[in-house]
C-alpha cells in the first residue's frame, strides 16, 4: 500500500504566518512563521517520508526571517535618523 505522505499542519501555519507578516502582522507573524517553520522541519525530517510541507516550511521560514531583518533595519533607521537630528540640535543649540 502506497499511502501519500499528509501534509504538516505546522509548515501550513509556518506559511500563512509568513504571508502574514508582510501584510498585516509584522513582528508576530514573523516570529510564529520562523518558529513553526523550525518546528515544522523537525516534524518531516523524523517522519520518514509519512509528511510532507518541506517547501511550504522554507517559505515560511525565509518570509519571516527576511521581515524580522527588515523591521530590524527599520529600526536601525529610524534611531540613525533621530539620532543625527539629536546631534543637528546640539551643534547648533
Amino acid at each position: 500500500m502506497n499511502a501519500t505522505p499528509q501534509t504538516s499542519a505546522t509548515a501550513v501555519i509556518s506559511l500563512i504566518f509568513g504571508i502574514l507578516a508582510w501584510t498585516v502582522l509584522p513582528l508576530l507573524g514573523a516570529i510564529v512563521a520562523i518558529v513553526t517553520g523550525h518546528v515544522a522541519r523537525s516534524e518531516i525530517r523524523h517522519s520518514q517520508g509519512a509528511v510532507a510541507g518541506d517547501g511550504m516550511a522554507i517559505a515560511g521560514l525565509v518570509l519571516g526571517w527576511l521581515q524580522l531583518l527588515f523591521v530590524f533595519l527599520l529600526v536601525a533607521v529610524v534611531l540613525l535618523f533621530f539620532g543625527g537630528l539629536a546631534f543637528l540640535a546640539n551643534l547648533t543649540g
